[in-house]
C-alpha cells in the first residue's frame, strides 16, 4: 500500500465545504463530487463516530457494489476518518479473502484548514500499486468538482 495525498483551496468556509463533500444538508452534493469515481456513487448510514458506512454503487450490469467502512473519526469541519474493512457484493458482505486482503484496514482521511475564507481540503489515502494511476487521474477531478460545487 502507497500513501497518496491530495489538496485542493475551496473559496467557501470549512463548514460549507465539510457540509457539501459529506452531504449533509443534501446527499446530493456527495454524490455529484463522487460521480468521477462512479457515476452511481452514494452512501448508505451516517457520518458518527464509530458508524458503519457502505459506499455503494452500481456497475453496468446493475450491481450493487462498493465498500464497507466505519467512521474512525469525525470532528465537524475539521477532520473525517474513514477505515475501510470491507466490500459490499450485492447486499452480501465481505470481509475476509484475498480482495478484501490487499486494503483492509486503510485509512481515508480528509482534513479541512480554513484560513481567510479559503479552505484547504486534504485528503490522505492508501492505495494498492494497481490503483495509483487511477487514483492520481481522479481525486484531482473529483476535488475539482468538489470546489466547483462548494463555491457555488
Amino acid at each position: 500500500m502507497k500513501k497518496l495525498q491530495y489538496k485542493i483551496d475551496i473559496k467557501a468556509s470549512a463548514e460549507k465545504v465539510y457540509n457539501t463533500m459529506l452531504g449533509l444538508d443534501n446527499i446530493k452534493t456527495y454524490e455529484k463530487w463522487t460521480a468521477t469515481f462512479n457515476p452511481t456513487s452514494t452512501y448508505e448510514g451516517n457520518w458518527d463516530r464509530g458508524s458503519k458506512i457502505y459506499f455503494v454503487g452500481t456497475d453496468e450490469n446493475g450491481k450493487r457494489g462498493g465498500m464497507v467502512s466505519e467512521i474512525a473519526n469525525n470532528i465537524p469541519s475539521k477532520f473525517v476518518s474513514i477505515r475501510h474493512y470491507g466490500i459490499l457484493d450485492g447486499d452480501n458482505e465481505i470481509t475476509d479473502g484475498p480482495d478484501v486482503e490487499k486494503w483492509a484496514g486503510g485509512l481515508e482521511n480528509y482534513t479541512f484548514d480554513e484560513h481567510n475564507g479559503i479552505t484547504t481540503v486534504t485528503v490522505e489515502t492508501e492505495a494498492d500499486d494497481e490503483y495509483l494511476g487511477y487514483f492520481d487521474t481522479t481525486w484531482p477531478k473529483a476535488l475539482d468538482k468538489l470546489k466547483e460545487i462548494s463555491e457555488k
